[in-house]
């Protein structure tokens, strides 16, 4: 089993939550990156969990510009490889936000839902629909519509209320007022008794309590952890401890350590890494060809090196610092050694 069922994908969740730790969630958008995710999570001991945005899906599927086609693919590849590791992968897609559910979440859940009924495993273990422009009494209606689809091809959903600031992959939020950058206890309950609605499914939830999409100096970003406390205690309080959400931690770039661990207390379960593994991917490959100027350049009618301008001497260097990366996302999130193994 290549990529985790929907038992072992439940088991992971109530395990990371009551061990208070998360699971990376690595942005990946070529084979490469596929790889650098995966090594690095074997190479802490960790289950993890590689995901695909819209962008990514458009980037592979090349001249096509087809974003459903090309994360299919990626996630073929992933599924064949992953097989091959003795950690837990969930596979997982990105903000998929209401413009684009046609021609991407359809999609891609039809493609489960084809191979379900040919005997095959699912392609993905769930998918993360993102409707925090919508009002919220929409953002759920069209969140519950998923979720029931979701549920019955045993995938589950992370849905999204409040707005992530920063800009990625497209998905521009740069000018957000403040306030709609945090997720208030009411929301949260709103939530909730929206979702509790499906019964039977399990869904993770990105509440916002200041974070912001992109790359920032330590301090720039205004992270309100305690959001998070107070909004679980709301929903606690009305519902009882069985409402306790499975939270999302989106924009952590540039958080500190002290912020990240807090966020633990609190039940997030899965922390979206893309803008620091992309930095880390691709450092080493400019280092290596200013290193290399004159063999990967045919200066002044040379010839240059083919071993050094042939693409797999500098992306594998490009892999192996994301892998890196990952390994330290792992340390962040205290998920290094708990792999529960396949």
């Amino acid at each position: 089993m290549p990529i985790v069922n929907r038992e072992r994908y439940e088991e992971l969740l109530t395990r990371a939550k009551a061990g208070k730790y998360a699971y990376p969630a690595i942005n990946c958008v070529n084979t490469e990156t596929i790889n650098a995710a995966l090594e690095g999570f074997a190479k802490a001991k960790s289950d993890g969990i590689i995901q695909f945005s819209t962008g990514a899906g458009e980037f592979a599927s090349g001249s096509i510009k087809n974003m459903a086609l090309g994360t299919i693919a990626l996630a073929e590849f992933a599924h064949r490889v992953a097989a091959h590791y003795d950690v837990n992968i969930i596979l997982h897609t990105d903000h998929c936000v209401p413009e684009k559910v046609g021609k991407f979440l359809i999609p891609l859940i039809e493609e489960t839902e084809r191979r379900r009924a040919a005997g095959l495993s699912n392609l993905f273990s769930s998918h993360m629909f993102d409707g925090s422009e919508l009002p919220l009494k929409e953002n759920m209606k069209t969140a519950v519509e998923l979720l029931t689809r979701c549920q019955k091809s045993d995938m589950l959903l992370e849905v999204e209320a409040g707005v992530v600031g920063g800009e990625e992959d497209g998905i521009n939020n740069e000018n957000t007022p403040a306030e709609k950058l945090y997720t208030t206890p009411e929301d949260m309950v709103a939530v909730y008794e929206a979702l509790s609605g499906v019964k039977g499914a399990r869904y993770m939830f990105a509440a916002t309590f200041g974070n912001v999409h992109g790359v920032y100096k330590p301090g720039n970003v205004k992270l309100r952890p305690e959001i998070l406390k107070h909004g679980q205690a709301a929903v606690v309080a009305k519902h009882g401890q069985e409402a306790h959400f499975d939270l999302v931690f989106h924009g952590g770039s540039g958080s500190s350590e002290a912020e990240i661990k807090e966020t633990l207390e609190y039940g997030v379960i899965k922390m979206n890494v893309d803008t620091d593994t992309q930095y880390a991917y691709t450092r080493p490959i400019v280092d290596y060809m200013m290193k290399n100027y004159d063999g990967v350049l045919k200066i002044d009618g040379e010839v240059g090196n083919k071993k050094i301008y042939d693409p797999r001497a500098y992306l594998k260097v490009g892999r192996a610092n994301m892998a890196e990366r990952v390994v330290q996302a792992c340390k962040d999130l205290n998920s290094t050694g708990k792999s529960m193994g396949r």
